[in-house]
Formats: structure tokens, sequence, C-alpha cells
């Protein structure tokens, strides 16, 4: 007989949802006063943080200037972008580096000062960096402070199925407050509740929702779903990215070529001919922003039926190459290429999430006690596409507004109630796991196919028309069966989807990543796409 041991409900001053850049900064910021609580998925370095191979984008260098990172940002991001936004994350920059070095980053210098890179679409060389591995570096150091800090408790193999709200609660209550989330432990299957006067989801992006992601694999947009289900409103989910350069290897999946290989002066040329093709599209060449070198090379492989195209930087030199980028060349010649003396074969792939749940400068989200942070919130910092490295900056800085927030409202934030528990009554094992896993690919397949780099309204529609029927399929599914890590994310990968896709259905324009045939043309307005629950 199962034992039917409710598990107790844990609670804390403070919950994260998520340890990477924009949640461990929330918790350092807020530990010295508060009792914080970090949950993460899987490992707690497993994020998109300690992926990150390009840097961090702060105004550093003589002669360069905020208004300047600024109009970078904005024209990358197509005039989507909540200006505001963009002048309180640029300005807060160089201080988040000051801080990440007094933490230990070892960001890579040249003389007395620190040494910056350039990456498509900025004017000047503003990104620091740690070689090529920079997040997993700012990983290691956030995670060391957080786990000697007593006031933080780091919680890994807790997967998020929802958030708990007023509904949750024993005495019901209507008013939508977050008070903490359910969440499955992976290591006894069973479903805990974590509780807190402030959450903040700082869960990363939904790059999952597609065949190609440089994205970890826990990359399934549970926060975004988590916040949408739980009553948040969410904005620009159409604006997805690819990056335009990831390895194309069948063995290897998700390996990125930084964009620091372009701005270094890495070639895009055509496999068989050697034609560098970028010049017949834009005058910024290789440095143009990521859209449009995506939208590029995806021509090119459509035209030409090609697998992929040739990323070339051997006329740079080998001591050059094994200087700048010692990772990536370790790594491919452990597959048999040497960049130094060959092109890479690339190939778009997913990158960012760049709409996700509404915040203000704060982090705060629609309801009360919810905070959001990093990439999956929509703080109107990238607009219709992200400037590269402006994504861990903004982890830095949204993580520290968070806190900052909570710190000065502390005496406002109600404890939370008594929390129903999870009720298992009614539901079984399930001994049907191959449907998960077959759901999940078809997700991923007309996602890519129908809602990628280039869209039509036809094929968005035909997307539509197969999330409602796996939707009924899932939901049925959810409702017989125990909750289980895939099935939570095959939930939150359908749901995600469906907001993509109505997003881009409802975008009638092509502006920025969001890039449909149908409407070619760009409308004189900039504005959000904003989904009500």
């Amino acid at each position: 007989m199962r034992e039917t041991r409710v598990p107790e409900t844990k609670t804390s001053d403070v919950l994260i949802i998520g340890s990477g850049a924009a949640g461990l900064t929330a918790a350092l910021n807020l530990a010295d006063r508060f009792k914080v609580t970090v949950l993460a998925k899987g490992a707690m370095n497993e994020g998109s943080t300690a992926w990150a191979q390009g840097g961090i984008a702060a105004v550093l260098e003589e002669g360069d200037t905020f208004e300047s990172h600024i109009e970078d940002t904005m024209i990358a991001g197509a005039g989507l972008n909540d200006r505001a936004t963009v002048e309180f994350v640029v300005t807060q920059a160089p201080a988040a580096i000051a801080r990440l070095e007094e933490l230990g980053v070892p960001f890579a210098t040249e003389g007395n000062a620190l040494h910056l890179t350039r990456e498509g679409g900025h004017s000047h060389r503003r990104i620091v960096h740690v070689a090529d591995a920079t997040g997993w570096a700012v990983q290691e150091a956030l995670q060391r402070a957080a786990t000697d800090h007593p006031n933080i408790t780091l919680v890994p193999d807790m997967v998020a199925i929802d958030l708990a709200t007023g509904k949750h609660e024993e005495r019901y209550s209507g008013a939508g407050r977050v008070w903490g989330v359910y969440a499955v432990n992976r290591a006894t299957g069973r479903v805990e509740v974590y509780t807190a006067r402030a959450t903040i989801l700082a869960t990363g992006g939904a790059g999952r929702t597609y065949l190609f992601s440089t994205a970890p694999r826990g990359a399934t947009g549970d926060g975004i779903a988590m916040a949408w289900r739980a009553g948040c409103r969410v904005s620009n989910m159409e604006m997805m990215q690819f990056h335009p350069t990831c390895l194309y290897n069948l063995e290897v999946k998700n390996f990125l070529i930084t964009e620091a290989v372009r701005g270094e002066g890495g070639h895009l040329l055509i496999p068989e001919t050697g034609y560098r093709f970028m010049p017949d599209f834009d005058p910024r060449l290789e440095l143009a922003p990521r859209d449009v070198v995506a939208r590029a090379i995806d021509h090119e492989i459509k035209r030409l039926g090609l697998d992929y195209v040739h990323l070339d930087i051997s006329h740079k030199g080998e001591a050059f190459i094994r200087e700048h980028f010692p990772n990536i060349y370790e790594k491919l010649l452990g597959l048999g290429i040497d960049m130094t003396k060959d092109p890479i074969p690339v190939v778009p792939a997913q990158h960012y999430t760049c709409g996700g749940v509404v915040v203000d400068l704060d982090g705060r989200t629609d309801l009360p006690g919810l905070y959001a942070a990093g990439e999956c919130s929509e703080s109107g910092l990238h607009g219709a596409n992200r400037l590269a490295s402006n994504s861990l900056l903004e982890c830095f800085v949204f993580g520290e507004a968070c806190a900052n927030h909570i710190a000065e409202h502390w005496d406002e934030l109600p404890a939370p109630p008594p929390i129903r528990a999870w009720d298992e009554s009614r539901v079984e094992d399930s001994d049907e796991e191959v449907v998960i896993k077959q759901n999940w690919t078809e997700i991923r397949r007309f996602m890519w196919n129908y809602v990628g780099i280039v869209r039509t309204t036809k094929r968005l529609e035909r997307a539509q028309h197969r999330i409602r029927m796996l939707t009924d399929e899932v939901n049925d599914y959810y409702g017989h069966f125990r909750v289980t890590p895939d099935l939570i994310e095959l939930r939150n990968l359908l749901q995600t989807a469906e907001l993509i896709v109505r997003s881009a259905l409802h975008r009638h324009e092509s502006r920025g990543l969001h890039y449909t045939l149908d409407y070619p043309d760009l409308l004189p307005e900039a504005v959000d796409t904003i989904l009500v629950p």
C-alpha cells in the first residue's frame, strides 16, 4: 500500500525558483537580512548561465557612452524596447561588473584594464569576458558565494509544477497572491510545498520548445507557463532569437559557436564554393544583428539545399585563435575540426526567449508577492531582438532590483497562510511514458518547421491546430496520472508553444525576430504583443 503521509510545508522568507545568474544574484542581495531558499530543477549549475560563452556588455571603454549602448540596444530591438528599462539596465552595468569582480570572477585583462571584445550590433568594444566561458565562471562565483552564506539554502532536483496562490489556501482566497510553489522532489517522487512572503521566478527561457536549440535541456518555459496559469500577463512571446551559428554535428547537440568568432573577424562562406555571402544581405556583414545573420544563413541553406554553411576564422592565425577561443578550439579538435586551419560547419538554432512574464523596473509581475528576473521575464530591455551580451547583464540588474524592492517593502509583505497539500488521491502511476516522449518530439519538430526563423500564417495555423489536439491529450493524461518531471515539462512546453504561436499570429508585420512572408513590412508604430490570461 502506498504511503500517504503529507510532506510538511517548507517556509522561508523569500523563495527563488531557479539557480542561475538572476536567481543567485537576488539570493545574495537578500541573504544578509532574510532566510532565502533557492530551488533548482536539476543540479545547481545546470541552467543557461553556465552555458553562456560570450560575455557581459558594459560601457567601460574610453570614448564609449551609455547613450551609445542604449542606442545599440534600441536598434537591435527594432524599436520595441522600453527606453526607460534600457536606460536603467545600461547605467547599472559597470557597477554589476564591479560586484562580480569582488566575487572573484576572473575576467580577462589587458594591462591594468579589463579586456573588452566586440560583438554583433555593438558600436564599441564593451564585452567583458572570461576567455570564451564567461557563464561558467560567473555561475561558479555566484554559487560559491551562495553556498558559503548561512542564510541561503540551495535545494537541487526540485521540479516546480505550479505556483501556490490564494486559491490554494486552506481558507480559499480569490486574491491571486502568490505564496510559493508546489514542486516534485526528483529523489522521492513526492510533491512538496515551499512557501514564502515573496517568490522570485528565475527559471530561464523556453528554448527546448524547438528541435534545434542552444539552451540546456531544462529550458522548457516552466516559469512562463506557471505564471500564465496563475494569472500573469505575458508579452512578445513571438520574439524567439535564433543564434546564427550553432555547430552542425550529428553527435554533438547544442554546441554554440560564440558571436565573438564573428566579432573577431570570422567569415560566413558557402561550403562548396567558399563564397562569402553576407555582403549580399547587409553592409554590416557578419557583424549585423543576429536576426539578420540567422535569416541570411537560413535563406542560403534553403536556396541551395544545404545542411549547413561554413564559419571560417582560420585566416587570423593559430596563436590568435587559441588565445581567444581556447574552449571552442579544444572542443572542435576533439570532433576532428581544427579551427586554425578548417572552417566550422554551422546552422542557426533557437538561442534566447526575448518575451516572457511582464515585469516592471522592480521585477514585479501582475500578481502580488511574485517577482521575475532574467530570461523568463519581459522587462522591455530586449524588444524584438536581444543585443549580444545584454542577457547576463539583465540577470544581474533585475536580480538585484527584485531583492531591493522586497527588502524596501518587507513590512508590507504578509506571512504565508496554511497552504493545502498536493492532492494525489485520484491519480495513479502511468505505464505510458512513451506518450510523453512522442508528444515532446512532435512539438519540437512542428515548432521548428512552422514557427521558426521565417514564418507564414498558414504554417502558424497548422502549428496552432496541432497544439489544440495535443493540449486535450496532455490535459487528460495530467488529470489521470501522477506527475513526473517529464510530464511537468511536457505540459509547460505545450503551454509555451501555444503562447508563442498565438503571439506570432497576432503580429501583422515583420519586426526583429518575427519575420513572416505574409506581412513583410514594418508597421509605423512598435507595439508589444501582450496576452492576458
